[in-house]
């Protein structure tokens, strides 16, 4: 069935994902704090531009939401023209941005008071995967409306898994961000490695990609680190916020993560070569 929503949040992310909502057919009403992209993604896509997140909560089933960090959630949703300013019960409200566990809970409490339902939902794929309609959604929350949000997340998303109540979204978000760090950094010293023994290392990835050494990384970035191409993708600043949330967590839930510390701090350094905006795979450019 087609649905009224919205999507707060037209980043690099939102902008496609809402995309995908309103070539679905859905009725999308968009909100951006610069209104300039709003209104650039209404040139492409069908839908309506809303002057404040609780405009677009008054007028959609179900709220979407794509913005930056903890703080910017809090905004969207309790602020004076917020998300709950506007909304009614039995609405539901899906957050992709990636925050820690404990704003998700927040923001769960805050729903449950209203008799709204809150799903922490971030998504993993990348701009590319956003694009391609093809992101794998991570959700927190319960059964009840589950079924409801994937059928609408489907317009963009290749798998949706609910894996436990409010905050499973985010730990298993910060598990896959855990995974990725040290795959790169791994890639990234083989590659290294290669180029100094004198081999072809285009050759080699082609022969080890066929074995147990084979992963998305390898498949998707190694070519573009061999060529110094990192102006793409998955920015450090992100995987760097995202990663202190990971740690930060660790040390509530009393894990180990002497890896992923280390390429936090190697990310850092490529901070300092000046590759903020660079892809993640750019941690061969600090070797």
């Amino acid at each position: 069935m087609k649905q009224k929503v919205a999507f707060i949040g037209l980043g690099v992310m939102g902008y496609p994902m809402a995309g995908h909502l309103a070539a679905a057919g859905h009725q999308v009403s968009v909100y951006n704090r610069s209104s300039a992209k709003a209104e650039t993604w209404l040139t492409e896509y069908a839908g309506q531009c809303v002057a404040t997140p609780k405009e677009a909560a008054q007028q959609a089933e179900i709220i979407f939401i794509c913005v930056g960090n903890d703080e910017d959630l809090r905004e969207i949703m309790l602020g004076e023209q917020g998300v709950l300013a506007g909304i009614s019960p039995e609405k539901i409200v899906v957050d992709h941005t990636t925050t820690s566990a404990k704003v998700a809970k927040e923001m769960a409490a805050e729903c449950e008071a209203l008799g709204v339902s809150f799903y922490d939902a971030p998504v993993s794929g990348g701009q590319i995967g956003a694009q391609k309609g093809q992101l794998t959604i991570m959700l927190g929350g319960d059964e009840g409306h589950f079924a409801k949000v994937k059928a609408v997340t489907n317009a963009y998303a290749k798998c949706s898994q609910l894996l436990g109540p409010v905050g499973s979204g985010q730990l298993a978000k910060m598990m896959n961000q855990i995974c990725i760090a040290g795959i790169v950094q791994g890639l990234a010293e083989a590659l290294q490695f290669g180029q100094n023994a004198g081999l072809d290392c285009q050759a080699v990835i082609d022969v080890i990609s066929k074995g147990a050494a084979q992963s998305w990384q390898m498949e998707n970035r190694s070519a573009t680190m061999l060529q110094q191409r990192y102006d793409f993708g998955f920015a450090v600043d992100w995987m760097r916020k995202d990663l202190d949330i990971a740690l930060q967590e660790a040390k509530n839930n009393g894990s180990s993560l002497p890896l992923t510390a280390l390429v936090d701090q190697f990310y850092a350094d490529v901070q300092k070569l000046g590759g903020n905006r660079w892809d993640t795979s750019s941690l061969l450019a600090r070797l």
